[in-house]
């Protein structure tokens, strides 16, 4: 079950560390059910259950025996209780998640990247590895999650299911008095550009991104380009990344003088060969991504929903991607490249320029 408002960029400013804290709570106390008996059921059934979060929506799951299913699916959307002891422990355990993110140079360097292309204070620009989540109270932890963990606009993908008609029915059934949440929209990402550095005093590697906007170009076409910036830094070690609404370049060195050109000029290389493969590629990892066990086949059918409503399988998943042209992923790159792109860095960045130098070679 995907929610897509339950991430961080769906929180109110007193709320930051909400999304991460909720997700702590996952499988605990609600709808009558104690955390034990929670657990205890789905061990009884077979299932190994799951929890994602991020910015932009969480997703609680299992996988369990075919037959099983159905029984497990209320589980995915229980009535949190907010047992004092459950909001303790998962207050702790959001706050171990943030030391273990906060070491990481490349999560750090995610979370700057998105201060810097949709702007520091914004929803979607503000850390979703909140520094504080234990700071967070109890009736903003309410408050979100009532928001944000209701099934209007939620999202339930099943694989392997035999009976379609029945496992429906029995869903109908098993979430007939499940909370229901706002039926506001998901918050959308507004692409700013901009840039956000962090210097590490004693550090001796930079870490460097540029990421550009990514929020009006379809999926299938965003992973093309992702794949076209990954063959053209290939030679220079620069590295292609892209995520919800943004796609990017990225290297890191112990000499970060010549680090800011190799990226810029992985991001302007391009030719028709370098496209065409890029298209394979991408149409390759997309179909591998399908036949990537039942979570991942789940994932890509809830983003595909999500983003057209529809999720036509395999044969589908093939179809957008070879109607995308050479002059398609063209037009997408100039579109992009007009825009102000985002620069995060990280590390030892005394001699990373900043933005307005960067930005004179893509004009």
């Amino acid at each position: 079950m995907t929610y897509p408002k339950a991430g961080s960029a769906s929180e109110m400013l007193s709320e930051q560390g909400a999304a991460l804290v909720n997700k702590c709570l996952a499988f605990n106390s609600g709808s009558g059910i104690s955390t034990i008996m929670i657990w205890r059921n789905i061990e009884d059934d077979g299932g190994i259950p799951f929890v994602d979060c991020a910015r932009f929506g969480a997703t609680l799951g299992y996988t369990c025996p075919p037959e099983n299913a159905a029984r497990l699916v209320p589980l995915l959307a229980t009535d949190c209780s907010y047992e004092k002891w459950d909001v303790r422990d998962a207050k702790k355990k959001a706050g171990v998640v943030v030391a273990e993110a906060s070491s990481s140079a490349q999560v750090v360097l995610t979370e700057h990247i998105y201060a810097a292309a949709f702007g520091p204070q914004s929803p979607v620009g503000r850390p979703f590895y909140y520094s504080a989540p234990g700071s967070v109270s109890l009736s903003d932890i309410k408050a979100f999650r009532s928001r944000a963990y209701g099934l209007n606009g939620a999202v339930l993908a099943a694989t392997g299911i035999p009976d379609h008609a029945a496992f429906v029915k029995q869903v109908q059934e098993g979430l007939s008095e499940s909370p229901a949440g706002s039926s506001d929209a998901a918050t959308s990402a507004v692409y700013l550009g901009g840039e956000s550095r962090l210097a590490v005093a004693g550090g001796s590697y930079a870490h460097v991104a540029l990421a550009f906007d990514g929020t009006s170009v379809s999926s299938p076409l965003l992973n093309v380009v992702k794949f076209l910036f990954q063959l053209s830094g290939a030679e220079s070690g620069v590295s292609s990344f892209s995520s919800e609404g943004v796609v990017g370049l990225y290297a890191g060195s112990a000499s970060a003088g010549g680090l800011v050109d190799s990226i810029c000029g992985a991001a302007t290389k391009t030719s028709p060969e370098l496209i065409k493969r890029a298209k394979v590629m991408a149409k390759a990892d997309a179909l591998f991504t399908l036949d990537g066990g039942s979570k991942a086949l789940a994932a890509a059918m809830t983003a595909s929903v999500l983003e057209s409503g529809t999720f036509t399988g395999a044969a589908g998943v093939a179809a957008a991607y070879d109607a995308i042209s050479e002059k398609d992923v063209e037009a997408a790159v100039a579109a992009m490249f007009k825009k102000t792109p985002a620069l995060a860095a990280v590390g030892d960045i005394t001699s990373v320029p900043y933005l307005g130098s960067v930005m004179s070679r893509f004009s």
